[in-house]
């Protein structure tokens, strides 16, 4: 009966184990196991800039884990590993005994390393027999495939320690800030007790649970033969120092804050690649970015928004409040102030830091600073900008940012000052003009305050900054810098009702070369050139050039009216720098996956002679490039010469002035809703926009040169100084006349003046005087000439000739004696 019953018990188990061990998934699949890692992304030194994964993942091979924390996670968790055949007898019947002998109320795991494998890759936790059995079954078949090293690897690479670390590599650093190597005895111990429950043993807030099964670990260690004696005894006494409690500085704190460029690196990449391969599929991204630019970008930018915030004379601060109950205390307020979401990554002069309102007076007010002891006063005089006091300005509890004033000579402290975050805002953006690498990208005042990047998704009107692509489709057209275009008032009817366009200055300069047009940003001329080229090919020329993918063919889009980024005018502005032709903008060098293969290279240039091993002295490399040439190399050229002369007696000569020649446009919408400067020198490109994020008029006085221009001369000067720059390369094939630059007219070769401007006009190309377009709109009145206007003189006059002689010319031509397409 016994031979019987023991035969029957194994024939059940054996039929028990076969119905189970059909259809289970194959751990032959745990053979090309990738895990879940972090996406990194490094500067162009090679720096850790930031990271990304749904799962704080580092994979580390079996080799290079030290053997202290191998035998940790065994002593803790299957002390038997490298002797049983995937699963543990034994442990299971102890497990078992104590079940029944504490009647279900000491249930406790006996899954050795490999079932826990099994469980983690390939079944669900659910605890029951049926999920046991199964693990049991695939445990022991992995066990006869793959080595103990091999389900070891798996095993300490995929294992959940808590604070989104998954593996022990990622956990070193999250508890530590230490890589494995570094690990002291009980640093693994503490770590391979985890595995069990986590968010139970917290070292901060389970910190006696926390210690006890690190010391429980300790001793398997011990006993376990992995430590002798007196590093068992150390290590007990020694109290547990974490990150966490503060003993150590977090892996966090040598990565600096995420920021605009970074967020867009992730946001432009998840399209790219997908979201699921971003942030788990272990990427090495090389970014463009040039940090020291970047800093220069963004201060220049917090410059120009605070000084505009601060000129309305009007207090915010940053809506959040501490209850008057958790200003009783010290503790109490710094833990309600440590828990208040406001932004901490803003550094204009010196850190904004996040402060409470403690107390108000007659001459001063005290707050309690984050981070810094006891209170501080914020003077009088510090709100001399506001029309209330310390009373009708703040209440008690308000969460406001301070900085400290400093010395230039010593950085001694002077005072304590209040700040705000703007609620205008901008962005901006610089390039290489040759190869499309973004070295520096601000999408607002703060990221942490907003994280919309409004240099790549705010869709804003571009204005003025859009006519240059205006004058393009006109130059490629067969018109000159000196072709004469009427500046005379325009009634256009609209299914809106009657359209007046009117310039800036509400005032009109009659018969005008491009060249002034573009200089002073003539909306009318602008208007009337559109007419005469055609919409139609504006559009075309627009969406060429990747301003808009499908543009409005109405004539107010030639003023900017439809909606584009700032990345995009920018990427477009670099082509007329580069000589015409197209590049690509981008924010990443080079994409690497999780084997060190590049899967994504941005210049595709390539380089004859790198290879060489020497090349004659005082000669490069030469790079070839199979660029798409987007307008004539004299159009470039040409638009590039009209926007140096909006820098230099323009619309942005007063804000605009660098030591290397640049160029560049303004840009004003409607009521100064936004406002624009994009510019560049020979090799880098860059552009600003400020503006409300609802739309809404910035003043009167708002101007893209009086805005954006200081902005763009801020951040030029350190570029100028790191990039260098010179003269804008001209064509070879340019045929040099000089013109007078206020009527258009041909001068003499050696004539010389402020009125004259050597234009580069097309191999065979001659300036036509007396021509004059106005767009077949019709026009009323005897407007003079623009120069005329300027002068205030409509008689006769006397000339310098280029031989030296002065004589008396009569009046020019006007409205009167001239028509559209005549001659006079």
């Amino acid at each position: 009966m016994i031979v019987l019953g023991v035969f029957m018990a194994g024939l059940t188990i054996g039929a028990v184990f076969y119905m189970y061990g059909r259809d289970l998934p194959s751990y032959e699949t745990l053979a090309s196991y990738t895990p879940k890692t972090i996406s990194r992304i490094y500067n162009p030194e090679g720096q850790i800039i930031d990271e990304f994964a749904t799962e704080r993942r580092l994979f580390t091979p079996a080799e290079e884990i030290p053997e202290l924390v191998k035998a940790a996670f065994i002593s803790a968790e299957d002390k038997n590993f490298y002797t049983h055949s995937g699963y543990d007898i034994r442990g299971m019947a102890v497990a078992f005994y104590d079940a029944v002998r504490t009647r279900g109320e000491n249930l406790r795991g006996a899954s050795t390393i490999t079932q826990q494998v099994m469980k983690n890759f390939l079944l669900s936790s659910d605890r029951t027999a049926e999920r046991k059995i199964k693990e049991i079954i695939l445990a022991a078949r992995m066990e006869e495939s793959m080595s103990k090293e091999r389900i070891l690897e798996l095993y300490l690479n995929e294992i959940f320690l808590g604070q989104n670390s998954y593996g022990v590599t990622a956990a070193a650093q999250t508890y530590f800030n230490k890589s494995l190597d570094e690990l002291t005895a009980g640093e693994a111990a503490y770590l391979a007790a985890l595995p069990k429950a986590p968010s139970n043993r917290h070292p901060v807030r389970d910190y006696e649970t926390a210690v006890f099964w690190r010391d429980n670990t300790l001793r398997e260690m011990y006993e376990n033969g992995y430590i002798d004696e007196a590093t068992y005894q150390a290590e007990r006494e020694a109290p547990l120092r974490t990150v966490q409690n503060g003993d150590y500085d977090s892996f966090r704190s040598d990565l600096p804050e995420r920021d605009y460029f970074t967020d867009e690196i992730r946001r432009q990449l998840s399209v790219d690649f997908g979201e699921e391969e971003f942030f788990s599929g272990g990427l090495s991204i090389r970014a463009t970015i040039d940090p020291e630019m970047q800093a220069e970008a963004t201060e220049s930018l917090r410059i120009a928004l605070e000084d505009y915030d601060r000129s309305l004379g009007r207090w915010r601060g940053t809506g959040k409040t501490i209850p008057q109950e958790a200003l009783g205390s010290e503790a109490d307020w710094r833990a309600a102030l440590a828990d208040t979401n406001v932004a901490r990554d803003i550094v204009l002069g010196n850190p904004w830091i996040p402060a409470v309102v403690l107390d108000r007076r007659d001459q001063e007010m005290i707050v309690g600073v984050e981070g810094v002891e006891g209170t501080v006063s914020v003077p009088r005089e510090d709100i001399a900008w506001l029309p209330g006091d310390f009373y009708e300005e703040f209440e008690l509890g308000d969460v406001v940012h301070v900085r400290r004033m400093t010395s230039d000579e010593d950085g001694s402290l002077l005072r304590w000052s209040l700040r705000q975050v703007p609620r205008v805002q901008g962005a901006f953006m610089a390039m290489d003009v040759n190869t499309g690498r973004v070295i520096a990208m601000q999408g607002g005042f703060s990221y942490q305050h907003s994280v919309f990047n409004r240099a790549t998704q705010a869709q804003r009107q571009p204005g003025s900054a859009f006519k240059p692509f205006v004058y393009a489709a006109a130059l490629d057209s067969g018109y000159t810098p000196a072709t004469i275009i009427v500046d005379a008032p325009i009634e256009i009817n609209t299914p809106q009702g009657l359209w007046r366009p009117q310039n800036a200055s509400n005032q009109y300069y009659g018969p005008t070369p491009l060249r002034t047009g573009i200089e002073r940003s003539r909306n009318l001329m602008t208007i009337r050139l559109a007419q005469e080229v055609g919409i139609d090919v504006v559009a075309q020329y627009a969406e060429r050039f990747g301003v808009y993918d499908n543009m409005s063919q109405v004539l107010s889009t030639a003023l900017g009216a439809d909606e584009t980024t700032l990345y995009k005018i920018v990427a477009a502005y670099a082509m007329f720098a580069n000589g015409g032709e197209r590049v690509e903008p981008t924010l990443v060098d080079r994409v690497q996956d999780r084997y060190g293969r590049t899967v994504y290279r941005h210049d595709q240039r390539s380089c004859v002679d790198c290879t060489v091993a020497s090349l004659p002295q005082g000669e490069a490399p030469t790079i070839t490039s199979s660029r798409e040439r987007i307008i004539n190399h004299i159009t470039a050229y040409q638009l590039t010469s009209m926007m140096q002369g909006v820098v230099e007696r323009g619309t942005a000569s007063r804000t605009v002035n660098l030591p290397v020649p640049t160029a560049g446009k303004t840009g004003t919408t409607n009521d100064a809703k936004d406002v624009w400067f994009v510019g560049f020198t020979s090799n880098i490109v860059a552009g600003c926009y400020i503006g409300y994020d609802t739309p809404r008029s910035l003043g009167s006085g708002a101007s893209g040169g009086g805005m954006c221009g200081p902005v763009f001369q801020r951040f030029m000067e350190q570029a100028v100084e790191r990039y260098g720059g010179g003269e804008f390369e001209a064509p070879e094939d340019c045929q040099w006349i000089n013109i007078d630059r206020f009527s258009g007219a041909r001068l003499p070769a050696g004539a010389s003046g402020g009125n004259v401007v050597r234009e580069c006009f097309r191999p065979g190309e001659e300036p036509l005087f007396g021509i004059t377009f106005d767009g077949g709109f019709a026009m009323a009145g005897d407007l003079p000439l623009v120069d005329e206007v300027a002068s205030g003189q409509r008689g006769s006059r006397s000339v310098t000739t280029s031989t030296g002689e002065t004589v008396n010319v009569g009046p020019r031509a006007s409205f009167g004696t001239l028509s559209s397409g005549g001659l006079y």
